[in-house]
């Protein structure tokens, strides 16, 4: 595997180049047009993207999980969650454990982030982990600790930098051609030029200063979306190998596809983190290269080919025959390196029912993860009812509405 990660680490410094390539065009055709110095454009792109980059590198996780809402959890606060995470990262053999966090949204999905696998966090929201049984919850948390494992998190961080510094410029730069900064560059170029020849070479580079700001972004967006849909197909497989068990994945994903639920706190710049289209729009089609995410159906159809041995072998060769391709999503002898594990292959798919009383268990071991986290008081009343009382009426008495007795909250 770790083959596989050297490609990672260097198709990512391509696909940084490339997306550093349309920093750096915007940022000198900005320039030229604006202040007739392209030089002073590359600077203040440069200057831009290290401000931007240094804090995605040591703050963007917080940043991120600030962004979505997402609270830290420790062991106590919800066991079987922990121990589940904590399997993962045995099975991953990750030096450090992530650290866990949970996001009040009722929707189902789930993230990671971090800038490397000693520094990095796991992030669900409370329908997942009120939804999925241990073996789902199992395949996703896999997903996420492969991305880990992967170091998929910096470099969709840093991706998401260069995305971002690349729209801030092409927002702002269009903004100060149309509102007169054209007119100063134009004139600056029309002293030291003939009249015609200068104000025609400065008309047409000013349109094509236009026309960069305006599809250097759409560009960098496709490579972005691009980078994302590759390693969720890498990760699905990692996921497969640390459960041994890939229906517990692609059971997850069925139950991930039919939940109609958004993400409250996603975006554009976030929504490739998730394991699914936090929007909630329909699968994408497998050439739509403008989703962030693959079709979550083929994914699913990938993971049950994946019949009688789980390993990125298997998983190679299941991708290429649902994908009909003959590249893998990873190369041959990259998926050899790392030895797999016979499995029983289950003879149900899709969700197994399972008795409702383990739905209403976790339903209510949810319910009160969240209680504690907003500072609730639980009070157990002598009739057996249980009072939950909020923060803004702690030291006052509250009284049992079944029986009347009063506590002192």
């Amino acid at each position: 595997m770790w083959e596989q990660i050297r490609t990672n680490r260097a198709r990512s410094i391509v696909l940084v180049a490339v997306m550093g390539a349309f920093l750096v065009g915007v940022g000198w055709l900005l320039g030229e047009a604006i202040a007739g110095s392209g030089i002073g454009g590359i600077i203040v792109a440069l200057v831009l993207f290290v401000i931007l980059d240094l804090v995605a590198y040591f703050q963007g996780d917080s940043i991120l999980l600030s962004v979505a809402g997402a609270r830290k959890i420790k062991r106590e606060d919800h066991p079987r969650l922990y121990n589940v995470v904590e399997e993962m990262k045995i099975a991953a053999a990750l030096p450090t454990m992530p650290d866990i966090y949970i996001i009040d949204d009722p929707s189902l999905n789930a993230f990671a982030t971090g800038r490397d696998i000693n520094h990095a966090s796991v992030a669900i929201t409370s329908g997942l982990l009120e939804k999925l049984n241990r073996d789902e919850l199992q395949g996703v948390i896999g997903h996420e600790i492969g991305h880990i494992k992967n170091r998929d998190v910096l470099l969709m961080a840093i991706c998401s930098v260069l995305l971002g510094t690349i729209v801030i410029l092409a927002f702002y730069g269009s903004r100060l051609m149309i509102f007169g900064g054209m007119t100063g560059g134009g004139s600056r170029r029309s002293g030291s030029r003939d009249s015609g020849g200068g104000g025609g070479g400065a008309a047409i580079l000013i349109v094509v200063a236009i026309l960069l700001a305006i599809l250097a972004p759409i560009f960098a967006q496709l490579i972005y979306l691009a980078v994302s849909r590759r390693r969720e197909y890498l990760a699905d497989a990692s996921s497969a190998l640390y459960t041994r068990n890939p229906e517990g994945l692609a059971s997850a994903l069925e139950q991930l596809e039919a939940s109609t639920t958004p993400v409250k706190n996603a975006n554009n710049a976030t929504a490739p983190m998730y394991i699914v289209n936090p929007f909630r729009k329909r699968s994408a089609s497998p050439n739509d290269w403008t989703s962030t995410h693959p079709p979550i159906q083929e994914r699913i159809r990938i993971l049950r080919a994946m019949a009688g041995n789980v390993s990125y072998a298997t998983y190679n060769e299941a991708y290429k025959k649902v994908k009909n391709s003959g590249a893998g999503v990873m190369s041959s002898h990259a998926a050899a390196s790392v030895p797999g594990a016979a499995f029983v292959a289950g003879t149900k798919q899709g969700p197994v029912e399972e008795p409702a009383a383990a739905k209403v268990d976790r339903a209510r071991e949810v319910s009160n993860l969240m209680y504690k986290l907003d500072n609730y008081s639980i009070i157990e009343c002598e009739c057996g009812t249980k009072l939950k009382v909020p923060p803004a009426l702690h030291g006052q008495t509250v009284r049992c509405p079944r029986c009347g007795r009063l506590h002192q909250a």
